[in-house]
C-alpha cells in the first residue's frame, strides 16, 4: 500500500474525498456485478480512487476473487484505502471459500445457559473473522451489530442482532471485538443508537424509535458504550428518527445524536460513518446532496455509499466555500481517518490462501458446535418415514429463489431426504398460500430469516397450518429466524419441528442426518452430472 501524505499537503477537494466510501463488486469481471446499479464498474471505481475516494466496500464474489480484485484497487490508490465488507457472520457469509459462522444469535442463545462459552466463542468468531479478512485484502469489519432486537417482528436486524437483552448484546459484542483486535483490522458498532426495536427496515423507508430518553439509555445505548470502552474503532449510524433526542433529523443527519450523544455524552473519538446513503430512510428524506453536506454537520466522518459520488464531493467542497461548514470539520475527520489507516498499516501481511480456515477440521468443528448448542427441536426422538419407491416430497420454501445461496444440487437439505424417497419442490414463501398439493408425505424445510430490504417478515405459520389439514405433514425444519416456532407450536401441537440458526450445508446436515434411523449410501448413478 501507498504511504500516507501529510494531512496538510491534501487540497480541500482531496480531504472531502478521503470522506467517501463507494461500494464495488468483488467479482473480477463488470458482467459478473449483480447489482450495477449500485456496484460501480471497473473504469468508475478507478476513476474515484485515482481521484483520491477514501474507500470501497466489496460484496460478493469469492475469496480467492477478491484477494486479487483488493490488490487491484490498493495499487491504482495514491493513498491507502480502507477496504470494507459487511462481514457479520464471517467471511464467508459475503465470500465463499472463507468461513461462514452462523448468525450472531445463535451465540446469544448458547449465552442463555453458557454465558462463559458463548464469550468464548465471539472471541474466536471476531478473531477468524479479521484473520480471514487481511488474508484477502479487508481492512475494515463492519461488524458487530450491536442492536438490541428487542422487536420479535423487525424484518432487517433479527438474527443479525445477539440477542434480545443489553447484557447479552454487551458481553458478546465486545467480546467479538476483542477477537478482531488480535489482527490490525478495524472493528464497527452498528447501528447507532439502536435499530433492534423497529418492525421498519430502513432500507425502504425511516423508521421512528419512540422510546423517552431514559429508555434509550438503559436499552439501546449499553451495547455501544461497552464497545467504545473495549477499543471499537468506528461507530456505523442508523437511518432513524428518535424525537427523543432530535425531532427534525433522522440519527444519521443529527448533530444532536452524533455529536452530542456519541462524541460528547459517550466519549467515543474514532471514526462515525453513516450506514448507507443509497437506502430508502435517506434518499425519501432529502436530496442525495443535501443529505451528504447535513451528515457531514451532524458529526459524521464517512460516508458510505452515497447515491451521486461526483455531486457529493462537490456539494461538501460548496458547502465550505460558502461558510456552510467550516473547513476545520472536513480535516479534524480526515485526521481520524489518518488514525484509522495507521492501523491498517501495521498488519501483518497475509498473503492468500493464508489466514484462510473455512477447510480446516477445528474451525469446522466450532461452526458446528455453536450451530448444535443452539438449536431447538420439539419430539426430536421421532424419526420419520422413509420411501424407497420415492412416494414423498421434500418441499422447500425460501425468501428468494434467487437469493438462495444455500441451495446447490447436492446440498444435505436436496441429497439426505432424497435419498430416503423424498423428492424436492422448490418454492418461494409468496406463492405458498396458493399452493395446491397433492395428498402424499411432505417434509417442509423453511429457510426464512429477517433480511435487508425486507418490508414486513414474513409468517408462514397459516400456509403450513392449511397444507397440514390437507397432506400427511411428516414434520417441519425452519432454518434462519426463531420468531416463528412459538406460533408453530400453537398451530400445529402434534407435528414434529426442528430449528438451526444457520443455514449453510453444515446446519443442513445436522438436522438432516438426525431425522432418519439411518442414512442409505448416496446414489452414484444419478442421471446428472453438470
Amino acid at each position: 500500500m501507498a504511504p500516507l501524505p501529510p494531512i496538510e499537503s491534501l487540497s480541500l477537494r482531496q480531504a472531502i474525498a478521503q470522506m467517501i466510501v463507494v461500494r464495488g463488486a468483488g467479482y473480477l469481471f463488470d458482467h459478473e456485478r449483480p447489482y450495477p446499479q449500485w456496484e460501480a464498474d471497473e473504469a468508475t471505481l478507478k476513476r474515484w480512487i485515482e481521484a483520491g475516494i477514501g474507500g470501497v466496500i466489496l460484496l460478493g464474489g469469492s475469496a480467492a476473487e477478491v484477494a486479487q480484485k483488493t490488490k487491484q484497487l490498493q495499487h491504482w490508490a495514491k493513498m491507502p484505502l480502507l477496504i470494507a465488507a459487511d462481514i457479520e457472520e464471517g467471511v464467508g457469509q459475503r465470500f465463499s471459500g472463507a468461513t461462514e459462522f452462523p448468525p450472531p444469535m445463535a451465540l446469544g442463545e448458547i449465552w442463555r445457559t453458557d454465558p462463559h462459552q458463548a464469550i468464548a466463542l465471539a472471541e474466536t468468531m471476531g478473531a477468524i473473522t479479521a484473520q480471514e479478512a487481511l488474508s484477502i485484502g479487508i481492512n475494515w469489519v463492519l461488524a458487530p451489530v450491536l442492536d438490541v432486537n428487542n422487536n420479535p417482528h423487525n424484518p432487517v436486524i433479527n438474527i443479525r442482532a445477539f440477542g434480545e437483552t443489553p447484557d447479552q448484546v454487551s458481553a458478546l459484542g465486545t467480546a467479538f471485538i476483542r477477537g478482531a483486535q488480535q489482527y490490525a483490522v478495524l472493528t464497527t458498532a452498528k447501528h447507532f443508537p439502536g435499530h433492534g426495536d423497529t418492525a421498519t427496515d430502513s432500507h425502504l423507508a425511516l423508521p421512528t424509535i419512540s422510546h423517552n430518553e431514559t429508555r434509550l439509555n438503559t436499552v439501546e445505548l449499553p451495547p455501544f458504550e461497552a464497545a467504545i470502552q473495549t477499543g471499537v474503532d468506528a461507530v456505523m449510524s442508523a437511518h432513524l428518527m428518535i424525537p427523543a433526542w432530535d425531532q427534525h433529523y433522522p440519527a444519521t443527519l443529527s448533530p444532536a445524536i452524533l455529536t452530542t450523544q456519541l462524541r460528547q455524552n459517550l466519549g467515543f473519538g474514532g471514526l462515525i460513518v453513516t450506514d448507507a446513503l443509497v437506502m430508502g430512510g435517506m434518499t425519501q428524506f432529502a436530496d442525495p446532496n443535501t443529505v451528504a453536506v447535513q451528515a457531514i454537520a451532524a458529526g459524521a466522518d464517512i460516508l458510505l455509499m452515497p447515491p451521486d459520488v461526483d455531486g457529493a464531493i462537490t456539494a461538501i467542497e460548496t458547502a465550505v466555500k460558502t461558510g456552510q461548514l467550516p473547513e476545520s470539520r472536513i480535516y479534524a475527520s480526515v485526521a481520524r481517518i489518518w488514525q484509522a489507516k495507521q492501523k491498517i498499516l501495521t498488519a501483518k501481511p497475509l498473503i492468500f490462501p493464508q489466514g484462510i480456515n473455512g477447510d480446516h477440521p477445528e474451525t469446522q468443528k466450532t461452526v458446528a458446535m455453536m450451530l448444535q448448542k443452539a438449536a431447538k427441536n420439539k419430539k426430536a426422538s421421532i424419526k420419520i418415514s422413509s420411501f424407497p419407491d420415492n412416494f414423498a416430497r421434500n418441499l422447500i420454501v425460501v425468501d428468494s429463489v434467487l437469493k438462495s445461496p444455500f441451495l446447490r444440487p447436492n446440498c444435505p437439505v436436496i441429497a439426505i431426504p432424497q435419498r430416503h424417497g423424498y423428492t424436492a419442490e422448490i418454492i418461494e414463501l409468496k406463492t405458498l398460500p396458493r399452493l395446491q398439493l397433492e395428498a402424499i408425505p411432505t417434509l417442509v424445510q423453511c429457510f426464512l430469516r429477517g433480511n435487508p430490504f425486507t418490508a414486513k417478515l414474513a409468517d408462514p405459520i397459516d400456509s403450513l397450518k392449511e397444507i397440514a389439514a390437507q397432506i400427511p405433514l411428516q414434520g417441519v425444519i425452519f432454518y434462519g429466524s426463531p420468531y416463528f416456532l412459538e406460533a408453530l407450536q400453537a398451530a400445529l401441537p402434534e407435528i414434529p419441528w426442528w430449528f438451526s440458526y444457520g443455514q449453510m450445508a453444515i446446519a443442513q446436515a445436522q438436522i438432516c442426518t438426525s431425522l432418519w434411523e439411518s442414512v442409505p449410501q448416496p446414489d452414484h448413478t444419478a442421471a446428472e452430472f453438470i
